[in-house]
């Protein structure tokens, strides 16, 4: 089903194209006639006829036997393309308009004219150009041609049956034009072929030559050469062969080997080729760097250099540079010089060789550094009983110094880089020699140093004993092995230092305070400076009595004992004494409650302070007297109706009494004569409740109030005179 329409579209198609064809005989144009046809290039023919009325354009038929080549043209002359050379046509053509195209024209034959020939051109010589060229077909004879490029000058023409042609007497470096065509045995001539050719160059001249020694190259100049692009130098040597390219007159060639003859030569060239070689110059460099330099210091100050001789080498000079910037030299024909030298300096040698293309090339910089110089002023800082501390000033070359202490067969040393050194583990009270080396990593050490005495601190005491005597002067004694030693004992405490001092082995010390705790310590002292201290000593002194002490009667039968801190005093044993016994009291603080006390008595006083590790001070007071008895039987009596008489029974030992009597109207005091026992208060108020309190006064005038209180009723009514009514007791507030 999908075919058939394609089939309709085909008939329909086939018919009008059969239409077509019926309706162009009918109005075809006329036949056109070709006048004349003729090649002038060997791939075409050109066609001319006459003009035919309602054609648009022509169709122009070649044919050779073998192939037909069609082109469509617009008017006459027309041209076929695409033909071979020297070949013959059959030529025909169609007239065409929009009704159709008419029959072919009568024909007509025309030859295609001979090819160009194919041309290869060289210029083997700066005067001459070669012209080569393979055969034609059916060419018999072929001329060539040439000028100057730039159309000036005459035109050399030559014809020939070969197939090459040289042209001579040529001007060096020019572009050529050539020109050569071949033709047939009728004498048609064919294509031609047109190149250009250049003339190879002429040698430059005037070759110069300029050496720079420091860069080892060499500049080369010369006078350009006509038509030459481009210059190649060229630098031959024994071993070596340098070129340098260049477009311009100059040139220069690099990396030149010292020491060694170079023959320098120069070519031109452009498109054609290169020019001959100039005639070589010759060149001679520098002299190499010396080798095999060896330096020697015999004897120390004097350097000795020498080195190999060298090809090319005039003369030598060696240059002597030392760390700190100076410089010295030598100039000799010889292979050696000699130059001073100091200690501690680096010296920085290089040996040049000279000619007259200038200075060899920098070889190897050779070092020479000689022994460090020996420190001179060398100062202790610090001596003391197993160390020294030296100093010293940094000296020139010394890397490292070495430091050495020797006691006949004992060697104690230190290394460092710093100019400081401190030898320790040394016997105390020793002569030592010591010495300082110098060393650099270059040289080693400078053993020549020179040495110096040394005397060690003395050493340290040892306290064997301290002690006291009865007046608490203290007594040192030491052991020491020094010789011509001071020794210094020292008591460093809280309070203060003491000191004394001796050449012996003992010494005593006075006047240390009490309650303290010193460090006893004994140092050596000589000339060379003081031993370290020795191992300390405690000692403490007994703690110090209390500058105050007080007695306070609590009651009857107590009393209170208080006192000032003594200093270094941690215990106290406080203890009162009479006839009647005594009563003691241990305690950390600074009162103490004593009990048992008899009324009316005296009593001595004393304490004892007590340091922590035990040490005692007895510390005596005056004398204390206890209170008077409270009384008994206190009684109150009526004395009329206004007045009342306190009585009470009197102790053994006399004492003054105050009577108080204490009620909501007011408080009634009265004082009895000495030696009574009573005491009366007038213009009492009756209908009260009264506290009666008889107390004992003590020798500083205080009343004391510890005695026992009693309540008494006073009534107005009933008897004016007789006792009062007891109403009860309270005790003392």
């Amino acid at each position: 089903m999908a075919g058939g329409p394609k089939k309709c579209w085909s008939l329909i198609g086939f018919s009008l194209i059969c239409l077509k064809m019926v309706a162009s005989a009918k109005t075809a144009p006329e036949i056109p006639t070709i006048d004349q046809a003729y090649s002038k290039i060997s791939n075409s023919i050109t066609v001319e006829w006459a003009t035919v009325p309602g054609a648009t354009s022509y169709l122009l038929t070649a044919e050779d036997g073998d192939t037909v080549i069609e082109t469509m043209v617009a008017n006459s002359p027309g041209t076929v393309t695409g033909l071979k050379a020297a070949t013959l046509y059959q030529i025909t053509i169609r007239s065409i308009s929009a009704t159709g195209r008419s029959q072919p024209s009568p024909p007509k034959q025309a030859k295609t004219v001979l090819a160009a020939p194919i041309l290869e051109v060289s210029s083997p010589s700066p005067d001459s150009i070669l012209v080569q060229w393979e055969a034609v077909y059916m060419a018999i004879a072929f001329s060539v041609s040439i000028m100057r490029a730039n159309g000036l000058g005459r035109i050399w023409k030559e014809n020939t049956t070969n197939t090459s042609l040289t042209f001579s007497s040529l001007e060096a470096g020019t572009l050529y034009t050539i020109k050569a065509y071949a033709w047939n045995a009728n004498g048609t001539p064919g294509d031609d072929s047109t190149c250009n050719q250049r003339t190879s160059p002429r040698a430059p001249a005037n070759i110069q030559v300029s050496f720079d020694s420091g860069a080892l190259r060499a500049s080369v100049s010369w006078t350009p050469t006509e038509g030459a692009f481009n210059y190649t130098v060229m630098a031959l040597s024994d071993s070596s062969e340098l070129i340098c390219h260049a477009s311009l007159s100059a040139c220069t060639i690099s990396s030149l080997q010292c020491g060694t003859e170079y023959l320098i030569s120069v070519l031109a060239s452009n498109d054609a080729g290169s020019s001959k070689s100039t005639s070589a110059e010759a060149l001679k460099t520098v002299a190499c760097a010396p080798g095999r330099v060896t330096i020697r210091e015999d004897p120390p100050g004097h350097l000795s250099v020498a080195w190999s001789n060298v090809d090319l080498g005039d003369y030598y000079v060696v240059f002597v540079k030392s760390d700190d910037g100076l410089e010295v030299h030598c100039n000799t024909s010889l292979t050696q010089c000699n130059f001073l030298s100091e200690c501690g300096f680096t010296y920085f040698i290089s040996v040049f060789a000279y000619n007259k293309a200038g200075q060899s090339p920098l070889g190897d910089v050779f070092n020479y550094t000689t022994a460090p110089c020996c420190p001179t002023d060398i100062n202790p800082v610090l001596v003391s009983s197993d160390r020294v501390e030296i100093v010293w000033s940094p000296v020139r070359g010394a890397e490292l110094y070495e430091t050495k202490a020797v006691d006949g067969f004992t060697v104690v040393e230190c290394n460092d880089t710093a100019p400081a050194c401190t030898l320790s583990a040394l016997e105390c009270d020793t002569k030592y020699n010591v010495t300082v080396y110098s060393f650099s990593e270059a040289r080693g050490s400078n053993m020549s140093c020179t040495s110096r005495l040394i005397t060690t601190a003395p050493c340290s005491p040892e306290i064997k004993n301290v002690s006291k005597d009865a007046f608490s002067t203290i007594n040192v004694h030491w052991r020491s092995t020094n010789n011509d030693a001071t020794y210094t004992v020292t008591a460093q405490g809280e309070t203060g230092l003491f000191w004394c001092s001796s050449t012996g082995q003992s010494c005593t010390m006075a006047g240390l305070p009490c309650g303290s705790v010193f460090s006893i310590t004994a140092v050596a002292e000589t000339q060379a400076g003081r031993s370290l201290p020795s191992y300390s000593v405690p000692l403490e002194t007994v703690p110090c009595c209390p500058a105050g002490l007080t007695v306070t009667q609590v009651t009857q039968s107590v009393i209170n004992v208080s006192w000032t801190i003594g200093t270094g005093a941690q215990t106290y044993v406080t203890v009162l004494e009479s006839h009647t016994g005594q009563s003691k009291c241990l305690t950390h603080q600074t009162q103490c409650l004593l009990g048992c006390i008899s009324c009316g008595v005296n009593y001595t006083v004393a304490l004892q302070a007590i340091s922590a590790t035990g040490l005692m001070a007895d510390c005596t007071y005056q004398s204390y007297s206890s209170s008077a008895c409270c009384p008994l039987g206190v009684k109150l009596y009526r004395l009329g109706p206004n007045g009342i008489r306190i009585h009470w029974q009197a102790p053994r030992s006399s004492a003054n009494y105050s009577t108080d009597l204490y009620g909501s109207k007011g408080i009634f005091t009265c004082a009895p004569s000495a030696g009574l026992s009573f005491c009366d208060v007038t213009k009492i108020p009756c209908g009260d409740v009264y506290t009666v309190m008889v107390s004992p006064i003590a020798e500083t005038g205080l009343k004391l109030t510890f005695c026992p209180k009693k309540i008494y009723s006073v009534t107005c009514s009933g008897s004016t005179l007789g006792m009062v009514i007891y109403r009860g007791k309270r005790n003392a507030e």
